[in-house]
């Protein structure tokens, strides 16, 4: 065993006992300051020097993040197990993304919608949800879950096991810089294009591999597996996202419910819309799912390993 299998298991071990860290000593926050810092608050200049410097701030600050851990781990430094564990822990989120989602749904099982809104809008969408009723509540805590695990578990853990730490934290800030500025906005047109583009090319095979492992975690959870593929195959395309709409789809086929955002996608697992009590089918999928994810990222490491001619 490599000790980066001991920093990847090590890393999901410290995730699932203590979460994430306090926001004000966590790497995605700085990533976020530097962002911020280097974005402005007003797009200057024309659209060409607007997407010249969205990507030289994407590019410089993937050395920025990347490149001492790419050092780090060819130094040779002994034990590098025991300070690597922490520093890939943080590129990715197990423990935090399913307390968000059992916030919305305790919210909902209480009855209590001003609070379900106001908490699927704060941890884990965009979209405006003050009006929205329980139903699209849950249809978006249910699709916001399935898609981050793509972005919090499975993308940041595969590019740990194919190219180290280094390249699990470029993937981190890369997403990072598409939640902040990737948007189709006056602001962040052009700013932040490069910057969509990179996250959608890099969750292309991901978003792939989880929607399969969505499918997988369906059967394993004795939900409808042949329902999931089917919905993955047929509708993954219906929403804007060129990603998105795998897992997504994968997730409504297995639960056999509807998943909608209005006046922009509508997945059709199944012809009903989706209760409080679908989400905690969705956490039983979620589990399986993330367990093939951590194998899977385990399996390339053993095989990145044996072409190295680590292991005999």
């Amino acid at each position: 065993m490599t000790w980066q299998l001991v920093t990847l298991l090590g890393a999901v071990a410290l995730d699932l006992a203590l979460g994430e860290p306090p926001t004000r000593f966590h790497p995605v926050g700085w990533m976020g300051h530097y962002i911020a810092l280097t974005a402005g608050r007003k797009p200057r200049g024309r659209p060409a020097r607007q997407l010249i410097r969205g990507a030289a701030l994407v590019l410089v600050g993937i050395l920025l993040f990347g490149l001492p851990w790419l050092v780090a781990e060819r130094s040779g430094l002994p034990l590098r197990w025991l300070w690597a564990i922490p520093v890939l822990k943080v590129t990715f989120s197990i423990r935090a993304l399913f307390a968000a989602g059992k916030r919305v749904q305790l919210a909902l099982q209480k009855g209590d919608l001003p609070a379900a809104r106001e908490l699927v809008g704060f941890h884990l969408v965009s979209r405006e949800t003050s009006s929205l009723p329980p139903s699209l509540v849950a249809a978006a805590t249910i699709e916001s879950l399935a898609e981050n695990i793509t972005d919090s578990i499975t993308a940041p853990l595969c590019y740990y096991a194919l190219g180290g730490l280094a390249l699990a934290w470029a993937y981190r800030f890369a997403n990072t810089c598409d939640a902040m500025i990737g948007y189709r906005d006056a602001r962040h047109e052009y700013l932040g294009k490069f910057a969509a583009r990179l996250d959608d090319a890099l969750n292309y095979f991901p978003a792939r591999l989880t929607a399969l492992f969505i499918c997988l975690a369906a059967a394993l959870s004795r939900e409808d597996a042949g329902g999931s593929l089917r919905t993955t195959l047929a509708q993954h395309r219906r929403t804007a996202s060129p990603n998105a709409g795998w897992t997504m789809a994968a997730m409504a086929g297995a639960l056999g419910v509807t998943l909608e955002k209005l006046g922009h996608y509508r997945l059709e697992g199944g012809s009903r819309a989706p209760q409080p009590e679908d989400i905690t089918r969705c956490f039983a999928i979620m589990r399986w799912a993330v367990a093939v994810a951590i194998a899977f990222a385990c399996m390339l490491l053993c095989l990145r390993a044996a072409c190295h001619g680590y292991l005999p």
